[in-house]
């Protein structure tokens, strides 16, 4: 009973010092605004950003004016190029890294050219991808594509050389096959850097589809943040990029929750290795 009295208040403390900085930060963003040393129309308060973000999620009282009650569309449409574009990308990264790290001569014929590629911005490919795809969904998710691939794939690179030799070899010893040792000692000794790989991946997602969104669709949280600038409506354009953020948060929290349960035996590894 004492111990989940002190796991309890354990938490709650933890909790506390989790939000305190947030919650100071909008309360001095509240009182600058208010202030007037900025207008309050190119500064609004977060009780005004607030406002028009709740009637921009339930339409209750048009502060949103044209967008009231449109943002579950407009978070729907980001997160399936999102999650479109991000698949694509975790699927060939891993594979493609799993052949660079374990295959010498798949390194030598594909590195170079990843490496010439790697240092190109994903946003300037932007004019490419409307030519190629037009303005629809597709440019969006091939430029998510772009920015979450390439931290997924290096990592994966990383994982599979730094695995363990002494591992490798006490399965060849045992007879494992080629195919054996990278479903059974491989893949799991690069998951760790697999994981970071994924997560700064959709990072990148996030940040390249409100980009597309922007200059190549239509529609989305990235549409509605740069319309939003043109008609001056910088509580909205708050909004957005709140949602954006919390949204990113979200889904980093699932991978997060992803790989504690892929990873637990890391995790249990790490306490016996401290006990």
């Amino acid at each position: 009973m004492s111990g989940m009295k002190f796991s309890l208040s354990h938490s709650l403390s933890e909790a506390k010092w989790r939000f305190a900085v947030p919650v100071l930060l909008v309360l001095f963003w509240e009182a600058f605004s208010r202030s007037g040393v900025i207008p309050a129309s190119l500064l609004p308060a977060p009780s005004r950003v607030f406002s028009t973000w709740m009637d921009w999620i339930f339409g209750i009282n048009e502060a949103a004016q044209d967008s009231s009650g449109k943002w579950i569309y407009d978070a729907f449409a980001s997160c399936m190029r999102v999650t479109a574009g991000y698949l694509i990308a975790a699927v060939s990264g891993i594979a493609l890294g799993v052949a660079i790290g374990w295959w010498r001569w798949v390194e030598r014929a594909i590195e170079p050219t990843v490496q010439m590629l790697r240092p190109v911005p994903p946003v300037s490919w932007i004019p490419l991808a409307i030519i190629w795809f037009g303005i629809a969904n597709k440019p969006a998710i091939f430029l998510v594509f772009l920015g979450a691939f390439f931290p997924i794939l290096m990592n994966t690179v990383h994982g599979v050389k730094t695995s363990d030799r002494n591992l490798l070899r006490a399965a060849a010893m045992a007879g494992a096959k080629q195919g054996q040792l990278l479903r059974f000692v491989i893949l799991p000794a690069a998951m760790p850097s697999i994981f970071a790989g994924l997560r700064i991946g959709i990072g990148s997602a996030w940040m390249l589809t409100v980009t597309a969104e922007m200059v190549a669709v239509k529609s989305g949280l990235g549409y509605a943040l740069w319309d939003s600038y043109y008609f001056l409506r910088y509580d909205l354009v708050i909004a957005a990029m709140i949602s954006i953020g919390l949204l990113g948060f979200l889904a980093d929290w699932i991978l997060k929750q992803i790989m504690n349960s892929v990873l637990r035996w890391q995790q249990v590894s790490t306490v016996q290795g401290k006990a």
